[in-house]
C-alpha cells in the first residue's frame, strides 16, 4: 500500500498538493486532480482518516440514533440516511436505542465520543431532558427526526395529526361507530400526536372513543397483539373497526384477528398509518397512510450537513405530506356491494 510521497511522485506534483485534493482544503486545478486521484488508484494509497480528522476537526462521520430494529419503518428510513451521507462523502456509524432513555443516553454518549460531526436522533422518550441536552452541551449539530420535540434544535417528521384524522373519519363515513385504536408507546411525541388526532375526529362526529377501545400498543408487534386480544376479548359491545397506528403494531393487531377467527374487513374494518412495502400481498389490501421516508432521511442529512458547514441560522421545523392509499381493508367494497 503506497503512502502519500508514492501519490505525488506517480502524480509529479507535490506532496501538499495530494493532501489538498484528499482533503479538499485547496482548489486544485481538474487536471492535476484527475492525476492524483489515478495516482492513488495506481499505487493504492488508503487515506488515514484518523489523521485527517485530527488535522481538520472533522471526522468525515455522521451519527444516528434510532430504535431500528423494533419497527419495520425505521429499515428504509436508515437506506435513505446512509444513502444520503455517502453522497455526501460521509460515513454512518449507528446504534439502536430501543426507544429506551438510559440506553439511548449510553449510545449518543459512545457515538459523540468517536468524534461524529453531527448526530441525527429519532428521539427517545424524556429525551429532552436527557440525550438532547448531552448533545447540545457537546457542540455536536443534531438534527430530529420523525418526533418533534420543543428543543431548539432542526427537525422533521411526517405529518400525523391530518392522515389520522382522515383514517378514522373514513371509517365513520363508512357507518361505523365503535372504533377502536392501537396507540403507540407513551411518551413519544409522535404516539401522542396520533392518539390526540383519532379522539379529536371520534368526538368531531359525535363519537365517544371509550377507553376500553383505546389500547396502547407500545409500539410493538407483540405488546399491539395481547392488547387486540384484550380490547376483542373485553365486556361490552366490540368494535367493528380499528385504527392502527404505526406498522410494527398492525403486524401484531393482524396475528391477534387471525387468533380470535375475525375476518378483514367482513367482521372488523381496519386501517393503519405507515404502509409496508409488500401492503399489496395482503388480502385484503391494507388502507393506509405512507410516509415518505425517503425523502425524510435525505433531507435530514442535508439539514445536518448544513450545520457542519456553518449554517447558523434558526431553527428548522419541517412537515413531511403523507400519501393515502385506499384497498379494501377498510370495506369499502362491501359497503357498495351493500354487504
Amino acid at each position: 500500500m503506497g503512502n502519500m510521497a508514492d501519490v505525488a511522485a506517480a502524480a509529479g506534483v507535490s506532496i501538499s498538493t495530494v493532501s489538498h485534493v484528499i482533503n479538499e482544503t485547496r482548489r486544485v486545478d481538474p487536471r492535476t486532480r484527475d492525476a492524483v486521484l489515478e495516482a492513488i488508484v495506481a499505487t493504492g494509497y488508503r487515506r488515514n482518516a484518523l489523521a485527517a480528522a485530527l488535522a481538520t476537526s472533522r471526522s468525515g462521520v455522521l451519527a444516528l440514533s434510532i430504535s431500528a430494529w423494533q419497527n419495520p419503518y425505521f429499515a428504509p428510513l436508515v437506506r435513505a440516511i446512509e444513502s444520503r451521507a455517502g453522497e455526501l462523502g460521509y460515513a454512518l456509524m449507528m446504534g439502536d436505542s430501543h426507544d429506551d432513555p438510559t440506553i439511548e443516553s449510553s449510545l449518543v454518549g459512545s457515538l459523540l465520543d468517536r468524534r461524529a460531526d453531527g448526530l441525527i436522533l429519532a428521539p427517545a422518550p424524556r429525551a429532552e431532558r436527557t440525550t438532547i441536552p448531552m448533545i447540545r452541551s457537546a457542540g455536536t449539530p443534531l438534527v430530529l427526526i420523525d418526533r418533534l420535540s420543543s428543543a431548539p434544535v432542526d427537525q422533521l417528521a411526517s405529518e400525523g395529526s391530518e392522515p389520522v384524522a382522515r383514517l378514522t373519519s373514513h371509517l365513520i363515513e363508512l357507518g361505523h361507530e365503535q372504533i377502536g385504536a392501537i396507540t403507540g408507546r407513551r411518551g413519544i411525541q409522535s404516539s401522542v400526536e396520533r392518539a390526540e388526532a383519532f379522539t379529536t375526529a371520534m368526538a368531531a362526529a359525535g363519537l365517544h372513543a371509550a377507553p376500553r377501545h383505546m389500547r396502547c400498543g407500545d409500539s410493538s408487534v407483540d405488546e399491539a397483539y395481547t392488547q387486540t386480544l384484550a380490547m376483542f376479548r373485553g365486556r361490552g359491545p366490540r368494535p367493528t373497526a380499528l385504527v392502527v397506528l404505526n406498522n410494527a403494531m398492525t403486524v401484531g393487531v393482524m396475528r391477534a384477528l387471525r387468533e380470535l377467527e375475525l375476518r378483514v374487513p367482513q367482521d372488523v374494518a381496519l386501517v393503519c398509518y405507515d404502509d409496508f412495502e409488500w401492503s399489496d400481498l395482503f388480502t385484503p389490501g391494507l388502507t393506509a397512510v405512507a410516509q415518505d421516508v425517503e425523502s425524510m432521511g435525505r433531507r435530514a442529512v442535508d439539514l445536518l450537513v448544513e450545520r457542519i458547514d456553518g449554517f447558523d441560522g434558526p431553527r428548522r421545523v419541517e412537515r413531511l405530506p403523507t400519501t393515502f392509499h385506499h384497498r379494501d381493508s377498510c370495506g369499502c367494497e362491501r359497503v357498495r356491494a351493500g354487504v
